[in-house]
């Protein structure tokens, strides 16, 4: 009797629910693991953003209170133009000086923003947090989503849990630099940037953890900086160096900067150029976090991907110029690379300022640098917080958990704050060992970045349904440059600069240890036991499907809808991983 209570109670309720929630998912821009005669239902009344996450198969759990400008401050902090071209200078200068610098930005970058408007393209149909590995699930030929969803959202989750101890590593050790340049009889030691690391992985944390509010104008405020420090630095540079008073002109003469390569690598000065792109990928390689807080903003399938737009082209002019800069001022690129500071850009700024400005300008950048790692923090708990919530990870019932006060993932916060701090141990393993996590970071995150993209473009065919941000018929061409770039750059970026004799452990390149070993692991687990299980993107809201007409809900079992040719929409089926589906239709 008691369960025929709770019987015709749950039904009362989906049928009251069904009254504040009727669209089905064929009546919004989206692509989704729902079929296009489901109705998601919903205790409660939706917005237009709470409609399409209930038509993506998610119940709306977080806050919207981001928007357009907030999101891109975030994901503008987590680029980090400053900070990022700081911490990686060694490659970019180092490979192939300033003729890659400045030749190789261009050319990256006009590659870069084809995955930039890909990845828009995508975000505006599904503007999930589970982003690129929710695509890949759903666009994926029949019967390899699950796999396309594994591999992708591990490849992501491998960018974005690198993504905070490297920054903080990298703003650790200019933080110590700042203090050998005021006292030169200091030498920074392993343990001291270890527990310097340490220390802002713990504050990027409790921020992170923080009410959404919080975060979205801490990152305003700081993404605001970043643009107005950025500023600063192209100008202070050239109106400010020293170059004159040590005998040399203000500036390098431009057939230097443009046709100078350096001998970093024992290859040709192409592949050579082609390596130094490591430096643009990785610090370019932040705007892909609107995706991932588009289930936080307002507006998201059309502020979310202008914001990703936004990111990449505005990041890309600025850091040219930046670029610039610093080929037309530098003086002498092997003490740059080789100073006893251990830190490239500090090394350049004494090299070419004076002291006082040389400690402002490596000031700015360690706030900058701040800015960057909470920005990669909230990014990659939100990332984890989504892969939890279709049960990736041992204890993902921990991990999913929204925490009921600040309504932010707090435990995968907190996962992504030990894991980092676990993977700054490589500092004890040297210079190369650290310097694995920025490749990690380039090479993870582009086969992220392109996998849903190349499957879109070669794939799908018509069971694509565009959002209203969409390529239109460029959609294919640039899909195409995205993944023969990819193509290229996997194994340019696990090149070493050393070869034959001169290769030696220290000089290798562990990329392909780094990334490549967790990545075999995961496809092992695939193969022995994860396919047994692991299923996608799993629906968390119940639904039902619509029945004479878009607006029409069944009151039992799922029948076949008939549409206009009279063919029935059920034949489709729902997706393995839709198990609450299944619940609301044979349960109701």
């Amino acid at each position: 009797m008691e369960g025929n209570v709770e019987a015709e109670a749950h039904k009362t309720r989906l049928a009251s629910a069904a009254g504040n929630r009727k669209k089905s998912v064929a009546e919004e821009p989206v692509t989704s693991v729902l079929t296009d005669g489901d109705v998601p239902i919903f205790e409660g009344d939706l917005n237009a953003d709470d409609e399409v996450i209930a038509a993506l198969g998610y119940k709306p759990e977080f806050k919207r209170e981001f928007s357009l400008w907030t999101s891109f401050c975030v994901s503008f902090a987590v680029l980090g133009l400053l900070p990022s071209f700081a911490s990686t200078l060694y490659y970019g200068m180092g490979y192939a000086g300033t003729a890659g610098m400045v030749w190789g930005w261009i050319i990256a970058m006009a590659f870069i923003q084809c995955v930039a408007m890909g990845m828009a393209e995508l975000c505006s149909a599904m503007p999930t947090s589970g982003g690129l590995y929710y695509a890949a699930a759903v666009l994926a030929p029949p019967g390899y989503g699950p796999l396309a969803a594994w591999i992708t959202g591990w490849s992501n989750w491998l960018v974005q849990v690198t993504g905070a101890p490297s920054v903080d590593y990298a703003l650790a050790a200019m933080i110590l630099a700042a203090a050998s340049i005021s006292n030169p009889s200091y030498v920074p030691e392993n343990y001291q940037v270890f527990l310097l690391t340490t220390f802002i992985m713990i504050l990027h944390g409790m921020i992170s953890s923080m009410p959404t509010r919080w975060i979205a104008t801490f990152n305003s405020y700081g993404s605001t900086f970043n643009i107005i420090a950025l500023v600063i630095t192209v100008i202070i540079i050239p109106a400010a160096t020293n170059r004159g008073s040590q005998g040399l002109p203000r500036f390098t003469a431009s057939s230097t900067v443009w046709s100078g390569f350096y001998a970093g690598t024992d290859f040709p000065n192409g592949v050579a150029m082609l390596m130094s792109f490591i430096s643009v990928i990785w610090t370019m390689s932040g705007y892909d976090a609107p995706f991932h807080l588009s289930e936080e903003c307002a507006n998201a399938n059309i502020a979310s991907p202008r914001a990703i737009v936004m990111t990449s082209g505005f990041g890309g002019l600025f850091g040219w110029f930046l670029q610039l800069v610093v080929a037309y001022t530098v003086i002498n690129i092997d003490d740059v690379l080789d100073s006893d500071l251990g830190q490239p850009w500090a090394a350049f700024l004494l090299q070419v300022l004076p002291k006082n400005t040389a400690l402002a300008v490596l000031g700015l950048t360690i706030v900058c640098g701040f800015s960057m790692g909470q920005g990669c923090m909230v990014a990659a708990s939100r990332v984890t917080f989504a892969y939890a919530r279709d049960d990736c990870f041992p204890l993902s019932r921990v991990w999913k958990q929204v925490n009921p006060h600040t309504k932010t993932p707090v435990n995968a916060v907190w996962l992504n704050c030990v894991i980092g701090i676990l993977l700054t141990l490589l500092i004890f393993g040297g210079e190369y060992a650290i310097g694995a996590i920025f490749s990690i970071g380039a090479l993870a995150a582009f086969v992220a970045f392109t996998i849903p993209i190349t499957i879109r473009t070669f794939f799908v065919g018509n069971r694509f349904r565009p959002g209203p941000w969409h390529l239109g018929r460029a959609s294919p061409f640039i899909g195409t440059a995205s993944t023969a770039f990819t193509l290229l750059m996997i194994p340019i970026l696990c090149l070493p600069s050393a070869t034959g004799h001169d290769l030696t452990p220290s000089l290798m390149n562990w990329t392909c240890l780094v990334w490549g070993a967790p990545m075999l692991g995961v496809l092992i687990w695939w193969v022995v036991d994860a396919h047994t299980w692991f299923e996608g993107p799993k629906v968390n809201i119940e639904h039902r499907m619509a029945v004479a007409g878009p607006q029409s809900v069944t009151d039992g079992k799922a029948v076949d809808i008939e549409d206009s040719s009279g063919r029935g929409s059920s034949e489709k089926g729902s997706q393995p991983g839709d198990t609450l589906s299944k619940k609301a239709i044979e349960g109701a």
